[in-house]
């Protein structure tokens, strides 16, 4: 029993690899990329063109379009932080401390434009670009989350320690993801509950929300993209000293 958990925590080593995951990560990228580019394109035609005005806010929802699936992917990509936290000070796999070093700056971008768009909404639908309102503060804390994990990652000369530290920062930091998702339900606040849930039945008419699901599959999978190319680029600069590295890099030259 013992040899065969070793075999297969060896196993689960070996596809875990730098250069595994390198190989790997190649071979995915195409599937994400070409998708996100089309998906981006028909979504962004299809609801700031051709969509329907709000009857109540006029064209001013459209930017919904890009902040709602921001804002579910800044979410997301903290949560990815935190996984890859844990992974790391529990199991040291260096390819999670790759991928996480890869998705906090993707991750800080889609909460930093979160948290811009939905300002741009606010002005016409509140008055006013900012409040101090639970979901906006929550927004603005996982943004300083991010800055902290990533400041954490180059803070020292030893990089693994780097990657410890920003790790449990990641993991401790996650208790903040259910305080964005339920504030508006815990707290009385001006920002609007959800109107887009994938288990329940939109509230908004099809030809809104099918637009907003296409944004919401372009972005994801723009999202996918950009980690794996960032987590490639990560994998060759720690791994810079490894003869499969310096192998790939002579093939092209030869």
């Amino acid at each position: 029993m013992i040899d065969w958990l070793r075999r297969l925590w060896a196993a689960f080593e070996s596809t875990v690899s730098p250069r595994h995951f390198y190989q790997l990560s190649g071979r995915w990228l195409p599937w994400f990329a070409w998708p996100a580019a089309l998906l981006i394109s028909v979504g962004l035609v299809w609801g700031l063109g051709i969509a329907p005005a709000d009857y109540q806010q006029g064209n001013s929802y459209r930017i919904i379009f890009i902040h709602v699936p921001a804002a579910s992917l800044a979410m997301g990509g903290y949560l990815l932080l935190a996984i890859c936290g844990a992974i790391t000070l529990i199991w040291r796999v260096k390819t999670a401390e790759m991928v996480a070093k890869a998705a906090a700056p993707v991750g800080a971008l889609f909460c930093l434009m979160a948290l811009i768009t939905g300002s741009l909404w606010g002005k016409p639908t509140w008055g006013t670009y900012w409040v101090w309102d639970a979901r906006l503060t929550s927004m603005l804390i996982l943004l300083f989350l991010y800055l902290g994990v990533m400041a954490l990652q180059n803070a020292f000369e030893e990089v693994s320690q780097g990657s410890k530290a920003a790790a449990l920062l990641a993991v401790v930091g996650v208790v903040n993801l259910p305080i964005i998702k339920y504030s508006v339900e815990w707290w009385n606040t001006l920002h609007q509950g959800s109107t887009f849930r994938i288990t329940e039945r939109p509230t908004m008419p099809p030809e809104m929300y099918l637009p907003l699901l296409v944004m919401f599959l372009g972005l994801y999978a723009l999202f996918a993209s950009l980690i794996l190319l960032r987590s490639r680029q990560e994998i060759l600069q720690r791994e810079r000293r490894s003869q499969w590295v310096r192998q790939l890099i002579e093939e092209p030259n030869q």
